[in-house]
C-alpha cells in the first residue's frame, strides 16, 4: 500500500522527499502524508480510498480551466483537450481568433492577457504574459533608485494620533519624495478584525483584497484624530476602539456629496465588498460572545449566501454601510499617498507588502472558502533557529482551487495590493513554489511541503505588473529551493540582499559592489535587528532576557563574540569606502549608521531600500520572530514626527549621502 500511497502523494503535489537547512536528506511519514491528503479531500487510510483518491486526483487534473504561456511561444494544452480539433479564442478585447489544437498544442500568441479558449461546449483561460515584470529601469528614469521602507503605525505627525495611519504617511511621502528616493516601500495594510484590538499583527490579515480600516484618515472627510500623549510604544487595546469610535463619528457626519462618492465606489466594487462588510459587521456582533472567527459564529451564518446572513444584514444595515465606508476612506486615504509620491516625483512610490497568508477564520476565508485550504495550516518546517518547526496559524490558496477558478483569488490579491500602490514585495515569496503545510492539532514537524503552480503565478506576476505599471520585489531569505532564484530572476522578480546575510565562503562580508543587480539592497528588514541595535548589542540583551540565546555560551563569551563581529563589520565598510576613520565605541553607533546606509547604497543591485530604522539610527527593531507578548512587536513607534526627523542634521546628512551615491 505504501507504493499507491506515495503515487498518489506525489500526483496530490506532496514533497514526500525533502532537504532541511542543514542539507540533511528527510522523509515524510506516512501518517503525515495520509492526515495532509485528508484535508486535501484525497482520504488514504485504504486501499481502496487510496484507488478512488487516485481517480479523483486524475479527475482534478482532467478538470483544469487555466494554462499559461508566454507571449511567442507555443501553447501546451492539458491532455484532456488532445486533438480536440477546431477551436476560436475569444481575447480579452473581445476579439475572436481561428484556432486548431493538435495533439495538446495551440499555436502561440502574442497578444498579452487573459483569453478564453472554446472548443464544443468545453472552454479554458489562457494566460498569455509578457517575459518580465517591469523593473525599477522601466518605470523611471534614474539608473539606480533608493528608497526607504516604514512600519506605517510607527509613523508620527502632527495630528498626534495613537499610531499611524495613511494621513501620517503624507509626510513620510513628501519630505522622502522632496529627498530624492523613488519608493517608499509600507508594511502590510491588509484588512485586520476591525472589533477585536488585540488583532493588529499585519500579518495575520482576515482578508488581502480589502484594506485595514484602522488606517483610514478621518480628517478626510471632515473628522477628527484624538490627540494622545506620544509613548514608544503603541497601546492598541485603546487605540483601536478609540480609532473605530473617530470613525464611526466621521460616518456619521458625512456630506451628501461623500455619501454618494462612497455609494459610487461601493455599487463598483460590487459583492466582494458587500461580504467583506457584512463579515465585519457579524464578527462585531459575535466577537462580545468570545467567537473569533467565523466557525464560532451560529451555523445558520457559516454561509455567507445564505437566507439568515442576507437577514441580518438587513437588520444591521447601518453597520454594515459603516463598514464599507470605512473601506472606502481607507481606499481613498491611501490613494492620497501614493498621489503624493507621484507628484513629488517618485517612480515607483509606494511599495505594497503582501502577506503571505490570511486567518482561517478571517473574511477571505468564510466568504471564499472553496478557495482556500482546509484543515492546514501554513508554516516552516524545523531548522537550527526552531528546531521544532513554526504554524504561523494561516491558510492560503488551494493549489487544486486555483487552477479550476483560474487563479481568480490570486489575480484579486495582486490587483488588490497594487491598486494604491507602484510596486508589491511578496512576503516569503517562496511560498509561490511550495508552502509547508500543518495539519490542525500537529506538531509543525509532521507537516510536508505542499507543490504551488509557480511558473502560472509567475506569469500572472508578470501580467499583473505590466497591467500596474509596478515592480515586484520576492522576499527570498531563509532556506531557498534549489532553482528558485534563477526562476524569479528570469521573470524580473527582484529578490533581497540584506548587508548582514550577504558573506562569502569564508564568511566575510561581500563588497556591495558584486551582489547580484536582480535585487533590492537593504541594511535590513522589520524581522532582524536594527544596525544601531547590533552595534550596541541590543538583540544580545533581548536574547539574554527572553532565553533565546545558546545555553552553552555565557554573556561575556556572546558580548566578546560581537567585540570581534564589529572590527569585521568596520573592516568590510572601510574597504568599501562608506566609512572612515577609526572604529566607534560600542556605545557610538552612529557614524556606523551612516556607513552602513553609504555601503548599501553603493550596491549594484537595481534599487536600494533603507528601513526608516536605519535611516534615523534607532536601536529597537520592530519585530521580533518567534516572540508574541514577549518582546513588543508591531507597536514600536519612531522618536517623532517624519517632518523633523527628516529636518534633523544627522539624519539630513544620512540621506543625502544615500542620494548621492545612488545617482
Amino acid at each position: 500500500m505504501t507504493g499507491a500511497l506515495h503515487r498518489l502523494a506525489r500526483k496530490a503535489g506532496l514533497q514526500i522527499d525533502w532537504e532541511d537547512a542543514t542539507g540533511e536528506a528527510q522523509r515524510v511519514s506516512d501518517d503525515s502524508l495520509r492526515q495532509v491528503l485528508a484535508a486535501l479531500g484525497y482520504p488514504a487510510e485504504t486501499e481502496a480510498q487510496i484507488g478512488t483518491s487516485l481517480d479523483r486526483c486524475e479527475q482534478d487534473a482532467a478538470d483544469c480551466r487555466f494554462v499559461s504561456a508566454d507571449a511567442g511561444q507555443a501553447i501546451t494544452l492539458p491532455e484532456s483537450w488532445a486533438d480536440a480539433g477546431a477551436a476560436r479564442i475569444v481575447l480579452e478585447n473581445g476579439e475572436t481568433l481561428s484556432a486548431r489544437i493538435v495533439g495538446t498544442a495551440l499555436p502561440a500568441l502574442r497578444q498579452t492577457g487573459y483569453h478564453r479558449l472554446i472548443a464544443g461546449d468545453r472552454q479554458i483561460t489562457l494566460a498569455i504574459a509578457p517575459p518580465r515584470c517591469l523593473g525599477p529601469g522601466d518605470v523611471g528614469t534614474r539608473a539606480r533608485p533608493w528608497g526607504t521602507s516604514v512600519q506605517l503605525p510607527s509613523l508620527r505627525d502632527e495630528r498626534q494620533g495613537g499610531f499611524g495611519d495613511f494621513g501620517s504617511l503624507l509626510p513620510a511621502v513628501e519630505g522622502f519624495a522632496q529627498a530624492g528616493a523613488d519608493a517608499l516601500a509600507i508594511s502590510p495594510v491588509h484588512a485586520l478584525f476591525p472589533a477585536d484590538p488585540s488583532r493588529f499583527s499585519p500579518y495575520a490579515p482576515s482578508s488581502r483584497l480589502f484594506l485595514n480600516i484602522m488606517f483610514g484618515d478621518p480628517s478626510l472627510v471632515g473628522g477628527q484624530v484624538t490627540p494622545v500623549p506620544q509613548g514608544d510604544l503603541i497601546d492598541w487595546e485603546a487605540a483601536i476602539p478609540r480609532r473605530l469610535a473617530e470613525l464611526r463619528r466621521a460616518f456619521d457626519g458625512c456630506s451628501d456629496e461623500i455619501r454618494a462618492k462612497v455609494a459610487a465606489w461601493r455599487a463598483d466594487r460590487g459583492e466582494e465588498l458587500e461580504r467583506h462588510a457584512i463579515f465585519d459587521a457579524l464578527f462585531a456582533h459575535h466577537f462580545p460572545d468570545g467567537a473569533r472567527g467565523w466557525q464560532d459564529w451560529p451555523q445558520e451564518y457559516h454561509d455567507p449566501s445564505s437566507d439568515a446572513v442576507a437577514l441580518f444584514a438587513a437588520r444591521h444595515r447601518e453597520d454594515v454601510d459603516f463598514y464599507a465606508f470605512a473601506q472606502w476612506l481607507a481606499a481613498a486615504s491611501l490613494d492620497a499617498a501614493q498621489d503624493a509620491a507621484r507628484r513629488g516625483g517618485m517612480s515607483i512610490g509606494l511599495i505594497a507588502d503582501l502577506a503571505v497568508g490570511m486567518d482561517g477564520g478571517g473574511s477571505h476565508a468564510w466568504s471564499r472558502r472553496e478557495d482556500m485550504l482546509e484543515g492546514l495550516s501554513i508554516g516552516a518546517p524545523p531548522d537550527p533557529l526552531g528546531p521544532q518547526g513554526q504554524d504561523w496559524g494561516l491558510t492560503g490558496f488551494s493549489p487544486r482551487a486555483l487552477k479550476r477558478t483560474g487563479f481568480a483569488g490570486f489575480i484579486a490579491t495582486l490587483r488588490a495590493a497594487l491598486d494604491h500602490a507602484g510596486g508589491v514585495r511578496i512576503d516569503h515569496v517562496l511560498g509561490l513554489g511550495r508552502l509547508w503545510v500543518v495539519p490542525h492539532g500537529e506538531s509543525s514537524a509532521n507537516g510536508v511541503y505542499l507543490t504551488l503552480p509557480l511558473s502560472d503565478m509567475l506569469r500572472i506576476l508578470a501580467i499583473e505588473s505590466h497591467r500596474a505599471g509596478a515592480i515586484v520585489i520576492g522576499e527570498d531569505l531563509g532556506t531557498v529551493p534549489e532553482g528558485l532564484r534563477p526562476q524569479l530572476s528570469a521573470r524580473n522578480v527582484l529578490g533581497m540582499r540584506v548587508m548582514w546575510f550577504e558573506r562569502g565562503k569564508d564568511g566575510s562580508y561581500v563588497p556591495p559592489a558584486q551582489w547580484p543587480d536582480q535585487a533590492a539592497a537593504m541594511t535590513g528588514t522589520h524581522d532582524i535587528f536594527t544596525v544601531a541595535g547590533w552595534w550596541t548589542g541590543r538583540d544580545i540583551d533581548w536574547s539574554r532576557r527572553l532565553g533565546r540565546h545558546d545555553p552553552d555560551r555565557s554573556e561575556a563569551q556572546d558580548r566578546a563574540a560581537r567585540d570581534e563581529d564589529r572590527t569585521e563589520l568596520w573592516s568590510a565598510l572601510s574597504k568599501s569606502g562608506a566609512a572612515t576613520g577609526p572604529q566607534p565605541a560600542a556605545d557610538e553607533p552612529q557614524r556606523v549608521v551612516d556607513a552602513a546606509a553609504s555601503h548599501v547604497a553603493q550596491a549594484a543591485c537595481k534599487l536600494a531600500i533603507v528601513p526608516l530604522e536605519d535611516v534615523v539610527g534607532v536601536t529597537e527593531q520592530p519585530n521580533l520572530p518567534g516572540t508574541i507578548d514577549e518582546h513588543p512587536n508591531w507597536r514600536r513607534r519612531m522618536p517623532a514626527d517624519s517632518t523633523s526627523l527628516l529636518q534633523r542634521p544627522d539624519i539630513a546628512a544620512r540621506i543625502q549621502a544615500i542620494d548621492r551615491i545612488r545617482r
